[in-house]
């Protein structure tokens, strides 16, 4: 007999594979597609794909796996805030409701662990009142040192809703960055080709952002920025590129100019608006205190 399962709404156009990875047991992606080709997943009573988006009410029926033990998982070690650094994301709050959140993220704080950074917003906002019966859903991320608007999911449902909005393009995110020298006022769209390495793989990924400037000196300008596309480092390296690195920047600069020392990195997500079932979002943040304090002694 199969062991049955009915796909619930939070699995709701989930992947078949991932479904059966969290739901049924951690197998190797290769040893779940050996199992279906041999039939032994069924979708309302069919065969099916990996590739298969679940839907709800969907009945899946498993046949014979009891001989496959699960891979085991790495146990990842948590960042644990204290009670003080919960109680101030208080301040950062621009929404609540009950399928998401908008923050106003401060500079310096990944959106989630890595490699080099172990604090970060998501395992801080999980232990608040925002999350107490669900969890948070990452669908975008900003810098680590990018400050303004991110947008956390409380459920499966909205959190594919976002990353199918940010696919489409229909998510649409202003920045405000201040940059070192006077931006050539022309410049309305930078278009460039950008260049990442993937395991030693050379990737080269088109990139597109509109350019507006608001003031500018001969030292330094203060811009608007609506990038178009979502990749890596997007804004730092094509106001790199147009000679105008973000003032603050120590990963895309430029040697013979000479730096300010500031730690802070002068971009900031400042607005964010999308459409959901013909209601319109929009919201704003304001940028933080080393900005402001920037702006006006230097404009």
């Amino acid at each position: 007999m199969p062991k049955s399962f009915t796909v619930d709404d939070e699995y709701h156009n989930t992947r078949l594979d991932k479904w059966f990875h969290q739901k049924v047991i951690n197998l190797p992606h290769s040893l779940i597609e050996k199992i279906i080709r041999k039939n032994k997943i069924k979708v309302n009573k069919k065969k099916t794909k990996t590739s298969y988006r679940v839907q709800t009410g969907d009945l899946i029926d498993i046949y014979d796996i009891s001989k496959f033990k699960p891979l085991n998982k790495e146990k990842k070690i948590k960042y644990k805030p204290k009670k003080k650094e919960l109680n101030k994301y208080e301040d950062y709050v621009i929404e609540d409701n009950p399928n998401f959140i908008v923050i106003n993220k401060p500079s310096g704080i990944a959106v989630q662990p890595g490699t080099r950074s172990f604090k970060n917003i998501i395992d801080i906002l999980k232990d608040t009142k925002y999350f107490e019966n669900t969890k948070p859903y990452i669908v975008h991320r900003i810098d680590k040192d990018t400050s303004g608007i991110l947008i956390i999911a409380k459920n499966r449902k909205f959190a594919q809703l976002f990353t199918s909005l940010f696919r489409i393009r229909k998510m649409h995110k202003t920045y405000l960055a201040l940059v070192y020298g006077k931006v050539n006022n022309s410049i309305k769209t930078m278009r460039d080709e950008l260049v990442y390495y993937e395991n030693n793989n050379k990737i080269i990924q088109k990139a597109i952002s509109n350019l507006k400037v608001i003031k500018s000196n001969e030292g330094y300008s203060y811009v608007e920025l609506n990038p178009i596309t979502g990749r890596k480092h997007q804004l730092r390296k094509q106001l790199l590129n147009i000679g105008n690195p973000i003032i603050g920047d120590d990963k895309y600069f430029v040697n013979n100019r000479k730096k300010i020392k500031i730690k802070n990195l002068m971009l900031h997500a400042y607005k964010i608006k999308f459409m959901i079932n013909n209601i319109q979002y929009n919201f704003k943040a304001k940028y933080n205190n080393f900005f402001e304090s920037f702006l006006k002694n230097n404009f």
